[in-house]
């Protein structure tokens, strides 16, 4: 809800906001304002992301006080995430020098992984923020899949993918039956896939690696543990 929101942003640090303009309790148009007028938190970009029709006033104020517009549509999911990316690469100027230092470990380009093409198949959109600028700014081409039909439908739009981030736990097709898919595809049927699972449960590393999985890691993701598995696979 917007009141939910609002005490979080003023409580917690903030570094980009997504908003729907379609909320129960408050429109996003008052919230936008409610933030616009807290000097501790106005500074904060706010990115639209909506399927709602704005209205001329609801307009000006989008126009004044955020950073884009998104509709959602077809299309809408990679846009909002490239848009929220560049966001998030720009507010690396504003970081503290420790921050900085500890930023700078992720940051650095590697040779084994420039233009290379990373398919990442998650319908956790924090975990796919979070990685796609990882992996981008170790100088790989990230393709998104929300889960695994669209998955699959990315790996035929684009014979040139590398490797696969496969989440398990997803809605419509789960990563078990992507992978499986996957392998009986004459191109992809030796590209490695990394399973990120949420649940580390007994059992599931042998689930993965029977379905097809080269490898398996376990949610929240270790990156340092991440990158050794892409020099492995990719070296």
């Amino acid at each position: 809800t917007a009141s939910e929101a609002y005490n979080y942003i003023v409580s917690r640090s903030i570094d980009c906001i997504i908003l729907d303009i379609g909320l129960p309790d408050m429109s996003g148009i008052d919230l936008i304002l409610k933030i616009k007028n807290n000097n501790k938190v106005n500074r904060i970009p706010i990115i639209i992301y909506t399927g709602k029709e704005l209205e001329k006033e609801e307009i000006d104020v989008v126009e004044k006080f955020t950073e884009s517009v998104i509709k959602k549509g077809p299309d809408s999911y990679e846009k909002l995430l490239d848009k929220t990316t560049l966001f998030l690469h720009k507010l690396n100027f504003d970081m503290p020098k420790e921050e900085i230092d500890i930023s700078l470990m992720y940051n650095t380009k590697e040779k084994v992984f420039e233009n290379k093409t990373i398919l990442l198949v998650d319908d956790d959109m924090r975990n796919v923020f979070s990685l796609k600028k990882i992996l981008e700014d170790k100088g790989m081409k990230v393709i998104i899949g929300k889960n695994g039909k669209m998955g699959l439908q990315r790996l035929k739009e684009d014979p040139n993918i590398n490797i696969i981030l496969m989440d398990i736990m997803m809605p419509e097709m789960d990563g078990y039956e992507a992978i499986k898919e996957i392998r009986k595809l004459t191109h992809f049927k030796n590209i490695p896939i990394i399973a990120l699972t949420a649940k580390a449960m007994k059992g599931d590393a042998a689930k993965c690696i029977e379905s097809g999985a080269t490898d398996y890691l376990a949610k929240p993701v270790d990156i340092e543990k991440l990158f050794s598995m892409l020099r492995m696979c990719m070296g």
